[in-house]
């Protein structure tokens, strides 16, 4: 096949998967044409399902009625039975090996659900103005999650039909946004021989053309949910027989902000949503919060969210409430190899397209990715985090964002070249 016919080859399958965003756990569709693109290549091994990750490890799966208008969705795009079947219950996602003799055992991560965000809708907008915007209205890619999957296909593709010697495994992770997926992939048993992990991202506010060889500066996360009850009472009538959780809320949320910071590097706090309440009269019987809580090292994550829980109870108490306070979904640090690092480096500097190298970079957020580097380092092996530029209007997680197709094949070639030359 020629260099144009696989550019286009991938850049209809990235413009396919972001017609049809799907948020975490609901990626019914996107693995169904991943294991349609897989099969087309010819893998030798092909995970799907519950095969795929460790089930019981999934945090954030979305209620049975959520999944099923989601699996109902991607019926009616086109998705095929035997994947909706295998996908069931939320067990979404993708492991593709290819087997080639003996080598190294070598992973390629990369993450495949969307946000849950409106999609611009004007013609400054490319996708709207060429036709494969959004068809999930309120779902969107608005991370570059539909560029990473096309990256894992053409790889996948490029080492296929290689003189590549040993095993690439491909991991299609879902449910990076929530850090819900991440720990269920590591821990799915698919990482226990792998030699090298690999994990890329677009973007990250380098342009196109340029190569980051090893981010790091992961912030360790977790999600936190705390859902206050009191009780209800009429507030002009009998506002002295009411116990009110809005109060326990704002106190918390007040509070949360002011967590310490430590000597130790930096921490994060946010709340990022709240609700409660019925109606302007009524003392409110019980107020729902959600946030989450980051450091730079998994100790200090730990450190604020210790911290989260004693604020959460104390404002409950306070007024007089109970509180439910769950955690939710969680990552640690991570730190790319440096010897994995300078090897993308190098082959970057013959990459068309390069025009800019740099050896490391923070990422000054979070990646449920350091699940699977962890796991692949823990067991003796190297694991790198691999950004690759792309010029993007607007920022991640916004209505405009969209990804430069070209940094596309940049990405499958750098990623190709560096899988064959791990030893």
């Amino acid at each position: 096949m020629s260099t144009t016919e696989t550019r286009d080859r991938l850049v209809e399958f990235r413009r396919d998967l972001h017609r049809h965003p799907e948020p975490a756990w609901c990626e019914f569709y996107t693995t169904g044409r991943i294991v349609e693109e897989c099969e087309r290549i010819g893998v030798d091994a092909l995970h799907v399902g519950p095969d795929a990750l460790a089930p019981e490890e999934r945090t954030g799966v979305p209620d049975a009625d959520e999944l099923e208008r989601w699996q109902e969705r991607a019926r009616e795009a086109g998705a095929r039975e035997d994947v909706l079947e295998a996908t069931a219950g939320g067990h979404t996602g993708v492991v593709a090996e290819l087997h080639r003799g003996d080598g190294p055992t070598v992973a390629l991560r990369v993450d495949i659900d969307a946000l849950p965000q409106v999609e611009a809708d004007d013609e400054d907008h490319l996708p709207a103005r060429e036709g494969f915007r959004s068809e999930n209205e309120g779902a969107m890619h608005a991370c570059g999650h539909d560029g990473h999957a096309t990256i894992g296909i053409g790889v996948l593709e490029a080492i296929a039909e290689s003189d590549f010697e040993g095993t690439l495994k491909v991991f299609f992770q879902p449910a990076e946004e929530l850090i819900g997926g991440g720990k269920a992939m590591a821990e799915s048993g698919h990482l226990d021989d792998v030699d090298a992990l690999l994990a890329v991202h677009l973007g990250l506010d380098h342009p196109t053309g340029e190569v980051v060889a090893g981010v790091d500066g992961f912030l360790a996360v977790k999600h936190l949910d705390a859902t206050f009850t009191g009780e209800s009472s009429h507030a002009g009538g009998h506002p002295e027989e009411g116990r009110n959780a809005i109060l326990a809320l704002a106190t918390a949320t007040q509070n949360l902000y002011a967590i310490p910071r430590h000597d130790d590097g930096p921490t994060r706090i946010n709340v990022g949503e709240i609700e409660g309440g019925t109606a302007s009269n009524i003392v409110a019987e019980e107020a729902h919060l959600v946030g989450e809580v980051r450091g730079r090292t998994t100790e200090l994550k730990d450190y604020m969210f210790e911290h989260a829980r004693r604020i959460v109870e104390n404002a409950a108490e306070m007024h007089d409430c109970e509180v439910s306070f769950e955690p939710g979904g969680e990552a640690p640090s991570a730190t790319s190899d440096d010897d994995l690092r300078e090897l993308v480096a190098e082959v970057a500097g013959g990459v068309d397209g390069v025009d800019s190298i740099l050896d490391r970079d923070d990422l000054g957020g979070s990646e449920d990715a350091t699940y699977l580097m962890q796991e692949v380092q823990e067991r003796g092996g190297t694991a790198a985090y691999v950004g690759v530029g792309t010029d993007h209007p607007g920022g991640h997680h916004t209505a405009y964002f969209d990804v430069d197709e070209r940094s596309l094949g940049i990405g499958v070639a750098l990623l190709t070249e560096t899988v064959l030359r791990i030893d």
